[in-house]
């Protein structure tokens, strides 16, 4: 039986097609999350590193963002009392996944007995502490990206 020349290019135009479709979808989903890196055996990190993996885990710091996003203007403040808990309040700008835009990510960390923990719908809570630069976050934040 002859194929036709046609008939065969169509075929491997489509195997082609379906080839790309697949390496599209593998080279997205990669890209789906952010590992964290992994600590090495002992190491010790500072109550500051611990806040900014904690806030860099937070969907609103771009967790679980394809694109890729660049760290701003980090800020900490805390940590501070409030009603008896150990707060630290983080905010950054991220730049990457809004066309010449930042966006502003926020939040509002607990500490209890060395644990860390975050607080939803509490950020009034930040109002009126000092605030300082965040090297820790712009630093953890932009090595991931």
């Amino acid at each position: 039986m002859h194929v036709l020349p046609r008939a065969r290019t169509n075929r491997a135009t489509s195997r082609r097609a379906a080839g790309a479709w697949l390496g599209l979808v593998a080279v997205a989903l990669t890209g789906c999350g952010r590992p964290d890196p992994t600590p090495a055996p002992g190491a010790s990190f500072t109550m500051r590193e611990r806040v900014a993996a904690l806030a860099l885990r937070q969907s609103g710091f771009g967790s679980i963002s394809v694109i890729p996003v660049r760290f701003e203007h980090s800020r900490i403040a805390g940590p501070f009392q409030d009603d008896g808990r150990t707060l630290y309040c983080v905010s950054a700008r991220m730049m990457g996944r809004r066309f010449l835009k930042g966006e502003k990510a926020k939040a509002v960390i607990r500490e209890e007995a060395g644990k860390l923990s975050i607080l939803e719908d509490v950020e009034e809570v930040c109002e009126g502490h000092k605030t300082e630069p965040f090297k820790e976050l712009e630093a953890l934040g932009n090595a991931k990206g």
